[in-house]
Formats: structure tokens, sequence, C-alpha cells
């Protein structure tokens, strides 16, 4: 608040013509809402969901690289790092006092357009952000949890997508509280990671039917979109993601500290 703005990402621009705000990040001033300033870190990301069928494709037809995901202010070391991760798979560390300079860039994925890179949004803890990686769709894909040093972007660890647990993509975004990060996967898995090592403490499959507590009929599917939520020692998320191959359902679950 001490700058009075809000940064926000933006996506493609679903048009054949070039949009120099598109795929950026900007700065709008928080009492006018005019924009203060904007950092394009993907240019011509010109892409269209229909295409290459439909009939207003782009000539030149992007990735689809948008920034799906809110930015993340966090001070570190007396500094203050704008941090923003794409679906190419690229963390940016901008700086929010000249005007998005780029501080530093980190590939950690691919980039495979829908459930590609970093798709809901990463957490942040201490000095570290972590970022979960979707990247299903190509076959040198790197699906798994990744910690970065906020202050330079080095990657700390990563902790691949374990095999043999459904689809491996985790698109949704990551939760972290002091010790322990939160990830869910497309293949219905919900797993807690150590901060310090990247170790998956526990890692509990939802796909099955469940007892509920309101004795209505239903099933697990794939975690996607938010993030859990946790408070008074439990974890709390909705689980039924069943859009683009998704595995659809209906319940809201919550884990005790152990993941049970």
């Amino acid at each position: 608040m001490k700058r009075r703005r809000i940064y926000i990402g933006s996506g493609n621009s679903y048009t054949n013509i070039e949009v120099p705000t598109s795929d950026s990040m900007l700065a709008f001033d928080l009492d006018t809402g005019s924009l203060l300033w904007s950092n394009q870190l993907t240019p011509n990301d010109n892409w269209i969901p229909a295409c290459p069928r439909g009939v207003n494709c782009p000539e030149v037809r992007g990735d689809d690289y948008d920034f799906a995901s809110s930015a993340v202010l966090k001070t570190v070391n007396g500094k203050d790092i704008l941090l923003a991760a794409q679906k190419s798979g690229t963390v940016y560390g901008l700086d929010p006092d000249e005007r998005g300079k780029l501080l530093w860039k980190t590939g950690i994925g691919k980039g495979s357009g829908l459930l590609g890179g970093v798709g809901w949004g990463m957490a942040v803890e201490a000095q570290t952000a972590y970022a979960a990686i979707a990247d299903i769709n190509r076959p040198d894909g790197t699906p798994g949890l990744y910690a970065l040093r906020i202050e330079t972007g080095q990657v700390i660890w990563s902790t691949p997508a374990p095999k043999g647990a459904g689809n491996t993509a985790q698109a949704a975004a990551v939760t972290a509280i002091p010790g322990i990060a939160f990830s869910g996967s497309y293949g219905g898995h919900m797993r807690a990671y150590s901060t310090k090592t990247g170790e998956i403490l526990w890692d509990y499959d939802a796909v099955h039917p469940f007892d509920t507590v309101n004795k209505v009929p239903a099933k697990g599917g794939s975690f996607n979109g938010a993030g859990v939520a946790i408070s008074q020692g439990l974890v709390i998320t909705s689980n039924g993601y069943g859009f683009a191959g998704g595995q659809a359902g209906n319940v809201l679950l919550a884990f005790s500290v152990d993941g049970k």
C-alpha cells in the first residue's frame, strides 16, 4: 500500500493485432485507475482457442503463454520484488520501483499453453517462492513443485511429480505455511512438501467415492484452480475439476496435519 498501486498480469491478445500490453505485468494507480507502467514479457502471443480452424486466426499464432495467476509482492533483505509466473514455465522477478525492470527470470517448465507452465499461482514463505508446473501436453514437460530464492531466482530444489499417480500436471495454486507447501495434481493427489528439502511428507489420493458428513453421494477427482485454505490445524480444499480432461468430482475435503 505504500506505493498505492495494483499489479496485474495480462493474458494473450486474442487477436491478429499485436497489443503492447498483452502477456505483461501492469501497474495501476490505486486511486485513479490509470496505467502507470507495463512490462511486456512475451510479445506476439496472438493466440485464439479455436485456431487453427477458426476464420479469424492470427497469421502467426502465439503459444498461449499468458499470466494466469496473481503477482506477488515480497520484501527480501529490505528490497521489494514483484514476482510473476507464466504459463510458459518462466518465473520473473521485477523491480516495482523501476517500472517493472527485469531483475531475473528462471525457466522451470517447458510451457504448453493449456495446462502448461505455472497455472493458478505461486506461494511465498520467508525468502522462498514455490511454483507448481503442469506441462502435461509436452513429452519433455517437467511437472512438479519448485522452490526458488526470491532475491535471485535460483532454484533451491525441485521435486518431480511422482509417476504412477494418474495425470501428473500440477496446475492448482500452491499454498505455503512455515515448513510446508501444499500442491494438488490433475491426477487427484494432494501433497504436502517439506519447504526445506522438497520431500513429499504425505500424499493423499482423492480419486474414490466418499462417505460424506451430509450423506450426499460424492466422488473425488482432479485438483485445480484455487489452492488449499488452512485454519486451526485443518487443510481445506475443494476437489473435482472436470475441465480439459480432468476428473470431475463434488467434494470439500478437510485434512488433519498428518494428511488424514
